[in-house]
């Protein structure tokens, strides 16, 4: 299964709510410090609700930790700044989707990394900033289950 992975978030609902989603579809969300929260924080516990213990949260302590630890796995940066499309993409099992910090996006030092090997976006009306971070790893990570199958749902 993909893996969620957010850089620099900074509003802990937003990262509760993307452990409920790792919950619900078995992927696991990397988080790459620094955070703009407290993981303990009861924000981010509430948007969670229960399903804390039911996901697979790892921290890294910056980039280059977490994508040493993700290895050779293909790193899909998706930002508002390209024109390829999340739904062009056949998706891997071991994809790493990366999403940038509410409300900036993924800085361009991190889409010019030579390890990240596409950028893509996910097609919105025009004068619109972007989606919610969860929101947006929402609609990639079922592209993603549903292209692979979706093994393990019901």
């Amino acid at each position: 299964m993909p893996v969620i992975a957010f850089f620099e978030p900074r509003i802990p609902q937003n990262t509760g709510n993307a452990i409920r989603l790792a919950a619900v579809t078995g992927a696991e969300l990397h988080l790459v410090e620094p955070l703009g929260f407290d993981l303990s924080e009861p924000k981010l516990r509430r948007a969670g609700l229960d399903y804390h213990d039911l996901a697979l949260v790892t921290v890294h302590q910056d980039l280059e930790t977490a994508i040493a630890a993700w290895g050779d796995a293909r790193i899909l940066a998706f930002t508002t700044h390209t024109t390829d499309r999340y739904s062009d993409v056949a998706y891997r099992d071991d994809d790493v989707l990366l999403f940038g910090p509410e409300p900036t996006g993924l800085p361009p030092e991190v889409l010019a990394h030579p390890r990240i090997s596409a950028q893509v976006r996910i097609p919105m009306l025009p004068q619109r900033r972007s989606l919610n971070i969860t929101s947006s790893a929402s609609i990639a990570i079922y592209e993603a289950w549903r292209q692979l199958g979706f093994p393990g749902g019901e």
